[in-house]
């Protein structure tokens, strides 16, 4: 390689890594996954690398487009496997301390809760919604990014906004989601059915992600006594050596559980106006790399 090629390289790796944030972001809010969002990024690099980008005028554009047309290709076959998948799929969690907002300009469709719900839209609704809230990218752009017409990028935005409208609650400040969720860790490792029954809304769901890997429940568990009798009957067994650490995890404050050091589990619950309405249990190890390191 000679010294103007070397610069090229040095010039592309610094463009790429400038835009690095914001890419993760997109991918992760497009997939749930930090592994498959990792590899829309690589393959995004490789492609980037080997490019004539000297025809590239503005290369976060070209970078944006080049991310979220893989990302919409992979989500097109992870929805096959998701079919199949041993139990609750719950979206791959994700550290927030550091970048509360992954690369966004806001925070939106981050939350777990909300990640579950943008499952239910199509490839293209995600897409565009993800760019328009998430990150505030003009329909102009949108459109070109995911190769439709202006009118129909905000149709797409539209009616992803509908759907999630229909299915969304109110959620409580982060204050409040906090002192949620230590009373419900403390409750929890205590079994107290009746304390865990006040702090339910009358339709809480729990989802127990253990992928067929580790002993979770293979259907969400619904209804306030039932989840709470749910959380009652393992509570004996489950706690057992466990160490509690607080983190904050897609944007919202969750609990890392550890036995003999390792983080085994990752809680984390969906608080409204009246009270928690999601536990989510996320215990597939293959899920948790991320949150261990």
């Amino acid at each position: 390689m000679d010294e103007a090629e070397d610069l090229d390289l040095r010039e592309a790796q610094e463009e790429f890594q400038a835009a690095r944030g914001s890419l993760f972001g997109i991918a992760y809010r497009m997939l749930g996954s930090v592994s498959e969002a990792e590899d829309v990024l690589q393959d995004a690099w490789i492609r980037w690398q080997t490019y004539d980008r000297s025809k590239v005028e503005n290369p976060r554009a070209f970078l944006a487009t080049t991310v979220t047309r893989l990302a919409i290709n992979v989500l097109k076959s992870a929805r096959a496997r998701r079919e199949t998948y041993v139990g609750p799929w719950l979206p791959e969690p994700v550290d927030t301390e550091s970048d509360p907002a992954l690369g966004a300009v806001n925070g939106e469709a981050l939350e777990v809760a909300v990640l579950m719900l943008l499952e239910k839209l199509t490839p293209a609704e995600r897409a565009a919604y993800v760019l328009r809230e998430a990150f505030e990218y003009p329909y102009t752009q949108i459109a070109e990014i995911i190769g439709q017409s202006n009118a129909n990028a905000r149709q797409l935005v539209s009616r992803a906004r509908k759907h999630l409208a229909a299915e969304k609650r109110a959620s409580v400040v982060s204050t409040d989601h906090q002192r949620f969720l230590t009373a419900f860790v403390a409750a929890a490792k205590a079994g107290e059915v009746g304390v865990l029954e006040n702090m339910f809304a009358e339709d809480v769901v729990s989802y127990s992600d253990g992928g067929g890997e580790v002993r979770a429940s293979k259907f969400p568990v619904v209804g306030r006594h039932r989840v709470a009798k749910y959380i009652h009957a393992f509570a004996d067994r489950f706690w057992v050596g466990v160490t509690v650490e607080p983190a904050l995890v897609n944007g919202r404050p969750a609990a890392k559980l550890l036995r003999d050091g390792v983080v085994f589990t990752v809680v984390t619950v969906s608080v409204t106006p009246e009270g928690i309405d999601r536990v989510m249990w996320m215990m597939n190890p293959s899920k948790l790399g991320a949150m261990a390191a």
